[in-house]
């Protein structure tokens, strides 16, 4: 635990508990951080914590702004210039670029911090907690709209659902690997042990843009599931029925 220092300019201290919030944050989620971990871990007492930021709620909300601003910035400048010189061209690839580009290129060759950062962000776009997701939904609104608009205009034969849903698949599925840590183990073997970002980026486009371009299911692939759904069912019910007589 951090020794609590009496010295500290306000500046310092307030870093300093935002350093403690966000590891906390990371390793255990919104919904298990208590204020008196925050304190100790930070080496403050309460009434500094409610000084700078009033309540924990706030508190989370800093550290996500934090972080999330700034990378935030980086997408939408490097979205904008993509949309001004490709034009109609805009590819999904484009589009992924602008999304990842600026997060792998945080604290790029330092390993550590870059791991505890990907880390971060699987955490902040995993964490069910209503605080955390309103502030997401709400705060960056306007980026989350954006992007989605670029890839409806990279994939116009989409509706507009069926391109929601696969975004909420494939950026969730992303963010719970990042999430759940091991993450420089898990890029390096992912990537053959290659520590160049354009390795990197083809090898998870590749995987993303699979997954936004899958073929809509055909009729037949349908009625393969409705025919495998109505066995199960059938199977339930026999089942049920011979329970019933040996009762």
């Amino acid at each position: 635990m951090p020794a609590v220092s009496s010295k500290l300019s306000p500046q310092a201290t307030k870093s300093r508990i935002l350093d403690a919030a966000e590891a906390l944050f990371v390793s255990g989620g919104f919904e298990s951080l208590s204020m008196r971990q925050i304190t100790s871990a930070a080496g403050v007492n309460l009434a500094a914590v409610n000084y700078h930021f009033g309540s924990k709620d706030a508190l989370i909300q800093a550290v996500l702004g934090r972080q999330l601003d700034p990378l935030n910035e980086h997408r939408v400048a490097l979205l904008d210039k993509f949309e001004r010189e490709q034009g109609d061209a805009l590819t999904c690839e484009h589009v992924l670029a602008a999304m990842f580009l600026p997060a792998v290129r945080m604290f790029k060759g330092d390993s550590a911090q870059s791991g505890r950062y990907l880390q971060f962000l699987g955490r902040a776009y995993t964490d069910p907690s209503p605080v955390v997701r309103d502030f997401i939904n709400t705060h960056y609104m306007q980026t989350l709209g954006r992007f989605f608009t670029a890839f409806h205009r990279a994939l116009p034969d989409l509706d507009r659902a069926d391109l929601g849903f696969r975004l909420h698949f494939a950026m969730g599925a992303l963010a719970g690997i990042l999430a759940g840590g091991n993450t420089q183990r898990l890029i390096k073997d992912f990537t053959q042990g290659h520590s160049d970002e354009v390795f990197l980026l083809s090898r998870l486009s590749s995987l993303m843009v699979a997954a936004l371009r899958a073929p809509l299911p055909s009729p037949e692939k349908a009625n393969i599931f409705s025919e495998i759904v109505r066995l199960h069912d059938e199977s339930e019910l026999q089942l049920a029925a011979e329970v019933s007589a040996s009762a």
